[in-house]
């Protein structure tokens, strides 16, 4: 078993997955030892296109980047070679292999991206008790406003974590007011405080790029009259 085992995790696609489950083991052996970040792909803002952006957009908002890359590339990983196991290895694909590999790789990341998203959020009311992971991973994250204590600050409530509370900067313009749903949208690193906007106006926001990305990408593959 283990060396069928073995041969199946070293054929594409599997390989592929095998190599960067091998870099994460590494870098959570480096973390172990302090040698290496927790947030070595957050950013302070969700503004830009980055590692942590794309993950929130695919469902894990509130959790560390690296963690929702180790839990979805664990999970594609076993899909990817389960697939191999009861199927690809079983047919004479030849230079076949490559397409239905890339295939295979996309339907396993697809598939295991919800899956392991649900089991990150599973995970998160543990993790916010730790101060690492109540810092730039919560960007994303949904809170309630509990309290505003004056112009410059407000408290806020994590949804559904009755036990995590997060402090949001006031601007001029747009002060949290007690009740609303707001998105944590940038974390200031010298307050340790984070600014937000309305639930709805992110979510609008989030549709509108959507839209502008995909008309850009009509116009750039020559489609534009």
């Amino acid at each position: 078993m283990l060396p069928s085992l073995v041969s199946a995790a070293l054929q594409f696609p599997t390989v592929v997955v095998t190599f960067l489950l091998t870099l994460i083991a590494l870098y959570w052996l480096l973390v172990l030892i302090r040698l290496a970040p927790l947030e070595l792909f957050e950013r302070d803002s969700l503004r830009d296109d980055h590692m942590a952006s794309t993950l929130v957009s695919l469902g894990f908002a509130g959790v560390p980047a690296t963690l929702a890359l180790s839990v979805l590339v664990l999970f594609a990983g076993a899909l990817s070679l389960a697939i191999e196991l009861l199927a690809l290895r079983w047919f004479s694909l030849g230079m076949l292999r490559v397409p239905v590999g890339v295939l295979v790789l996309w339907i396993s990341f697809a598939v295991a991206s919800p899956i392991a998203a649900a089991v990150c959020h599973a995970l998160q009311r543990a993790l916010h008790r730790y101060q690492p992971f109540k810092r730039r991973c919560l960007l994303g994250a949904t809170v309630v406003v509990l309290e505003r204590h004056n112009n410059e600050y407000a408290t806020a409530q994590l949804e559904n974590e009755p036990g995590s509370t997060v402090k949001l900067h006031c601007k001029a313009e747009d002060c949290p007011q007690t009740g609303e749903r707001r998105v944590l949208v940038k974390y200031l690193a010298d307050e340790g405080s984070y600014r937000s906007v309305i639930e709805q106006q992110y979510l609008d926001t989030r549709v509108r790029v959507k839209k502008l990305r995909l008309h850009r990408k009509h116009h750039s593959n020559g489609y534009s009259t």
